[in-house]
Parts: structure tokens; sequence; C-alpha cells
């Protein structure tokens, strides 16, 4: 008898097969998942000195509004490099 996670995933391999990706698509995605990192933890360093500064002077309201843009930008650059992933899972 089957689990429910086995049928499951019965049902979606015949929705949507798995693709099985080249060692050069994997090492596409590896590099770009890398690039995405550092574009990341450079927004971090960038924003470091808006949420000290923020932080500093007890304005609560704008503390909160570096972080929800710093979100926002984190969320931008990550959507840009999942974009370039998928292109590149799709490429024969």
């Amino acid at each position: 008898m089957k689990s429910a996670y086995e049928l499951a995933m019965e049902r979606l391999s015949k929705e949507a097969p798995i693709r099985k990706l080249s060692a050069k698509q994997k090492e596409e995605i590896g590099e770009l998942n890398s690039q995405c990192q550092s574009k990341v933890a450079e927004l971090d360093l960038l924003y470091q000195s808006k949420l000290t500064a923020a932080e500093s002077t007890g304005d609560y309201e704008a503390l909160e509004m570096v972080r929800e843009d710093l979100a926002r930008e984190k969320k931008k650059v990550e959507e840009r490099f999942e974009e370039k992933k998928e292109a590149v899972r799709t490429a024969d």
C-alpha cells in the first residue's frame, strides 16, 4: 500500500515530469546562487549604516521603513536571480 506522499508524487510527476539537469546547468545554477548570496550580503552591508543610524536616534518608524526597504530590495534581487535560474533550467 502506497503512502499519501508516494501517491502525491506520482500525480505530480504525471502533470509535470521531473527534468534532469546537466552538469553545466547545475554549475550555472550554483554560480547564480553564489552571485545572489553576494548581492544580498552587499545589500546588508549597504543598509547596515542606515539601520544603525535609525536605531541610535530611536526613530522606530524610520527603522521600520529601512527594514522594509531592505526586505523589498532583497526580494527584487532574489526574484531576478530566480528568473535567471529558471531560464537555465528550461534551456536545452
